[in-house]
């Protein structure tokens, strides 16, 4: 196992690639931290799930938190949270995300603001309160989940675009504060995956965008959460401030 104990703050992992990335890193022998804001049901069912394979003989071995990221005050108890369960945060995957779709012109301010503060101020909120533990222990890894569309664009979803794109530039850049400290920060940019926002989207939509994948289908949640696992772990400790991506050909 190679996250053998390492504790894992995973934010939106109730449903959809969050779940599988909590299980995937829960496979590895990490105890996670399973963060969400409205579909507790959902989180129930992921912490059921989680300790179906991390070996219940294990000390506790995952918690549940629920948290709007894009709150600080929400953010900070969620961090105090997983810290009092488990003593301190190694990962953190910064998954959570919405959209509100609507075409630039008549999108109302407020869903602009919406998704930008839950997609791209959260990120930055989870990280500034995550960092002075990872900093004090010398030693970290922050994946942020990042969007083809922030590369490509979509009509309709400029809040969404922007943010992700945002995502790319905030890697980067806390890349460079931290690597002193041992801390590599990395994103995973997904293509069309089957899971989440993607099985919502219409039938000929979906055509559409098989049409333009060169591997001519959408990606498994196995292979969506392979890299995250591995930029977790020591075989990624030379690899920071990068953008992988994850999208069978999609864009290039």
């Amino acid at each position: 196992m190679r996250l053998k104990d390492k504790v894992c703050l995973v934010t939106g992992s109730s449903r959809g690639i969050g779940k599988a990335i909590a299980l995937a890193l829960a496979h590895e022998g990490a105890k996670i931290a399973v963060a969400y804001h409205t579909q507790k049901s959902d989180a129930m069912e992921t912490i059921n799930e989680i300790t179906g394979v991390s070996h219940t003989r294990r000390a506790r071995a995952h918690v549940l938190i629920g948290a709007d990221v894009s709150k600080e005050e929400e953010v900070n108890r969620m961090i105090r949270e997983t810290k009092k369960a488990f003593g301190t945060i190694d990962i953190l995957v910064n998954n959570a995300g919405i959209h509100r779709d609507s075409i630039s012109w008549k999108m109302d301010k407020k869903i602009w603001k919406e998704v930008l503060a839950t997609n791209l101020t959260g990120p930055f909120l989870c990280t500034k309160h995550v960092l002075p533990i990872m900093r004090k222990r010398g030693w970290g890894r922050i994946i942020n989940i990042s969007s083809v569309i922030g590369e490509t664009g979509l009509a309709g979803a400029s809040n969404y675009a922007a943010s992700k794109a945002g995502l790319v530039g905030f890697t980067k850049a806390v890349a460079k504060e931290v690597a002193d400290k041992n801390i590599t920060v990395n994103c995973v940019a997904y293509g069309y995956i089957n899971a989440g926002m993607n099985l919502r989207l219409p039938e000929e939509n979906r055509q559409k965008v098989l049409q333009n994948i060169l591997l001519k289908r959408f990606g498994t949640l196995e292979e969506a959460t392979g890299p995250v696992v591995f930029l977790c772990t020591d075989a990624a400790s030379y690899i920071t401030g990068q953008t992988i991506h994850v999208n069978g050909g999609y864009y290039l």
